[in-house]
């Protein structure tokens, strides 16, 4: 009746440093700013800012307004903000991000969607000034 696969093999993702992913499931809607030292997976919508130590996946009918800080990211859904990760941002077919972009390495499939600006180096440790003062006028 149950199979032996865990919920991160279900995603296809592997677990964060401390063994858990953190899902906000299809038909889910969460406003306010996550946190987690695990893997994130938004399936559903989320309004408000996420702070991952670890990777964060929107999935294809995944929601995020507000902006993602993380070690990495793959987008295969719908983001309205700044997306900012360590290493690797993968931006799948498919997927739409309004918002600028700053990541050590990025990966665009052809069939993705980005209005923005971006910004590559070899540490991303914080996103350039001008970037953020551009992100504040567009939002008010």
């Amino acid at each position: 009746m149950f199979n032996a696969k865990s919920k991160s093999d279900s995603f296809g993702e592997t677990s964060g440093p401390n063994g858990s992913t953190s899902l906000i499931g299809a038909g889910t809607s969460l406003k306010g700013d996550i946190t987690s030292n695990g893997d994130i997976r938004i399936d559903g919508i989320l309004d408000g800012n996420i702070h991952c130590s670890s990777k964060v996946v929107i999935g294809a009918n995944g929601v995020v307004n507000g902006d993602i800080n993380g070690q990495q990211a793959d987008i295969m859904g719908k983001v309205t903000g700044c997306i900012k990760v360590k290493e690797l941002l993968q931006l799948k077919a498919g997927s739409l991000v309004n918002g600028n972009l700053s990541a050590s390495k990025l990966q665009i499939e052809p069939s993705a969607n980005f209005n923005g600006e971006c910004h590559m180096a070899q540490n991303v440790t914080s996103m350039p000034a001008k970037i953020e003062k551009d992100l504040k006028l567009a939002a008010s």
